[in-house]
């Protein structure tokens, strides 16, 4: 409320201190049409992927209030295009029920994304409109204008002593489901199992906000041993579900993975977020530990879907960061998300789809898409072509049934283990040429 008062306010303005309208009818259509050309261009240019509101909610907002001072009522002459539009008795009728379609369109968008738990179809999404606007119209008729005329129900006493009763209600079934922790006898043969995830060695190795940065130490976080070539692990809690499978896959990757990670903090050195501001110095750390620790190689992997709304410039700066440092760099693209934990999934698909172990991702298929030109300069790996098909991607393992993540998208033990088994890149090439380069130095070369 208090970073969006202005939205608020531009109404305000306009009822408490009317500016003069202008003489000229050209003036106002053109005011009206810009007004119109604002909210159309939210509309068509405004995005999930954008940040908003900041300053694109400049658009709509500016364009209604444009709309309503040319829409001021002048005897002089005729309203302006814009304000006759606006007078269509479909726009009128859509006005008189907006505030019940604000209201019910939530619990059905709700429900059919609970039951369904998947990304709904364009069929389905028409459904809900259809559905929304039927129930806002007789929300509006049944319930909003009885209450605007006096009647014995409508007084304050009557008014208040329901809502009092309703807000008891809806606070004693809530404590009851909160005390019987969701009333599982619901679902008597749901149950769920103890997934194996390893050890992220929190509080050191995976910093989640309430950790101090300097207790990192190279020692500690050094996930597998006993190679010639360094490689840095740099990024959130998705480069941190990898490390579980790193000893099992020590020798297909011959190198000393070392897991320098934080909480909601992308390998982005321009990176900044007022909810971790450690993040910056988290990052800008990284730079002196492979300078100090002579690292050859970098593996930064993050939940790129979370980042998307600041583009991922930062990313291609932090790429040739590196690269002046003469460091190595691959970047693993977005691993699948699926819209809920596995388990339910699970739980889902045995009483309805038995016999498959797929599912729909719930984010942008095409994110990597949109990754992949800001890593110029590294070696781009792109996970969900290798774990996902057009059909899915595969949340357990079809002959074990043991669960690939642990909970919408985060590894499991058995889930990074298959993942770097797949697509991580091998050392063993320059582990060979670093060995042949000690002997030959050895061996009394210059």
């Amino acid at each position: 409320m208090p970073t969006r008062i202005w939205e608020l306010a531009l109404g305000a303005m306009l009822m408490l201190r009317k500016p003069p309208v202008p003489a000229g009818r050209l003036a106002v259509e053109l005011i009206g049409l810009a007004g119109f050309a604002l909210i159309a261009f939210g509309f068509v240019m405004i995005s999930d992927s954008d940040p908003f509101p900041g300053y694109n909610a400049l658009f709509p907002c500016i364009g209604t209030a444009l709309l309503i001072y040319a829409g001021q009522d002048n005897a002089d002459r005729p309203a302006p295009v814009a304000t006759r539009v606006l007078r269509l008795a479909p726009l009128v009728w859509v006005g008189l029920i907006s505030y019940s379609l604000y209201l019910v369109h939530w619990p059905i968008n709700s429900f059919v994304h609970y039951l369904s738990l998947k990304t709904v179809g364009v069929p389905t999404i028409v459904a809900m409109t259809v559905a929304s606007f039927a129930l806002a119209a007789f929300s509006w008729k049944y319930v909003e204008q009885p209450f605007r005329q006096k009647r014995a129900y409508t007084a304050p006493l009557p008014i208040f002593a329901f809502s009092a009763t309703a807000i008891a209600l809806l606070c004693a079934g809530g404590l009851a489901g909160a005390l019987g922790n969701g009333f599982p006898q619901r679902f008597p043969d749901f149950s769920t199992e103890r997934i194996r995830v390893g050890d992220w060695r929190n509080g050191i190795c995976f910093n989640e906000n309430g950790t101090r940065i300097e207790d990192w130490n190279l020692a500690d976080c050094t996930r597998t041993t006993g190679f010639a070539t360094d490689v840095l692990l740099w990024g959130d809690s998705f480069a941190a579900h990898y490390v579980s499978g790193l000893e099992p896959n020590a020798q297909k990757i011959q190198a000393n993975v070392i897991q320098y990670t934080y909480a909601g903090c992308p390998p982005d050195l321009t990176y900044f977020s007022y909810a971790r501001p450690a993040c910056t110095r988290f990052n800008e750390r990284a730079l002196s530990i492979i300078r100090d620790a002579n690292i050859q190689a970098v593996i930064l992997s993050g939940r790129w879907t979370d980042y998307q709304a600041r583009g991922f410039a930062g990313l291609q700066k932090t790429i040739d960061r590196l690269r002046e440092m003469g460091v190595k760099v691959y970047t693993v693209g977005q691993s699948p998300e699926f819209i809920a934990d596995v388990q339910k999934i699970a739980f889902l698909v045995k009483r309805e789809h038995a016999g498959t172990t797929s599912w729909p991702m719930a984010m942008d298929p095409g994110i990597n898409a949109r990754v992949l030109p800001f890593t110029k300069g590294a070696d781009f790996i792109d996970p969900l072509t290798y774990l996902c098909d057009s059909a899915g991607c595969s949340y357990a393992d079809a002959k074990t049934n043991e669960f690939l993540y642990f909970d919408y998208g985060h590894f499991s033990s058995a889930g990074a283990t298959l993942a770097i088994s797949k697509y991580w890149p091998s050392f063993a090439t320059s582990d060979k040429a670093a060995k042949a380069n000690r002997q030959f130095t050895a061996a009394g070369a210059p």
